[in-house]
């Protein structure tokens, strides 16, 4: 890798890396560098004698509030990356699919886009669990109704699981498992059995729930444990392994 890069890593742009290269103020395993072209191990690059440059994926775990847009950038509203610091925000990491601007809840991002693109593919299995809450009580009939897999207009979904926590006329909350997750389909399974939601929350991606200690808006890398299930779930081998 490049010199520059490396130390860009650690959060500065390309420009300040080049500047503090050239002020002297970067050591490759030790020493002073000086070339910013120079090809390095990032591990051995340090910045003012700080701790090594970071390397390896990144997997990071987001609480996203309502309002907040999936995307890497967007010129009119918040993204879920504006809610990192900068110095994550220069780490190249993408959000793995997508929740609707008004839905809650997990949002993993990853600067391994294999791991990525794999979560997302129907093929893994991946998991998705939503906690819903929609207008009227729901029955049995709606969770068998799911189990089927409910024929929308363009596609039929895929079975899912429907656990039914609270219900009244009033309105009701339950738990969807599925493993696909394309346009507002949660959306569309509830409306097209005649219940509306009023809210939706996801609070797992496989093996990796929502932290209950992390408020909206609030972020956390993920464990070991957790990444490596993730890969194991995706059939990747663990090398790639932060």
């Amino acid at each position: 890798m490049r010199l520059d890069k490396a130390v860009s890593l650690t959060g500065m742009t390309r420009s300040e890396a080049r500047k503090a290269i050239a002020a002297g103020r970067v050591s490759v395993d030790g020493q002073t560098a000086r070339d910013p072209g120079a090809q390095v191990a990032p591990e051995q690059v340090r910045v003012d004698g700080g701790e090594p440059v970071p390397v390896g994926p990144l997997h990071i775990m987001l609480n996203k509030p309502a309002g907040v847009i999936t995307a890497t950038e967007d010129r009119r509203l918040p993204t879920v990356l504006d809610l990192l610091p900068e110095a994550l925000r220069r780490r190249e990491l993408g959000p793995v699919g997508r929740l609707d601007r008004d839905v809650t809840g997990l949002v993993l991002l990853t600067t391994d886009g294999q791991l990525a693109h794999r979560l997302i593919s129907p093929r893994w299995k991946a998991e998705k669990l939503y906690r819903a809450r929609c207008e009227g009580r729901l029955t049995e009939a709606e969770a068998e109704a799911f189990a089927g897999g409910i024929e929308l207009s363009d596609f039929t979904a895929k079975p899912a699981r429907l656990e039914i926590l609270e219900a009244s006329e009033e309105g009701s909350t339950a738990d969807v498992v599925l493993t696909e997750g394309k346009f507002h389909q949660v959306k569309r399974m509830f409306a097209a059995v005649g219940h509306p939601l009023v809210a939706l929350e996801r609070l797992r991606i496989g093996c990796v729930t929502l932290d209950p200690a992390l408020g909206p808006g609030e972020w956390r890398e993920l464990t070991g444990e957790e990444a490596r299930g993730l890969l194991a779930l995706c059939g990747m081998d663990e090398i790639n392994l932060k």
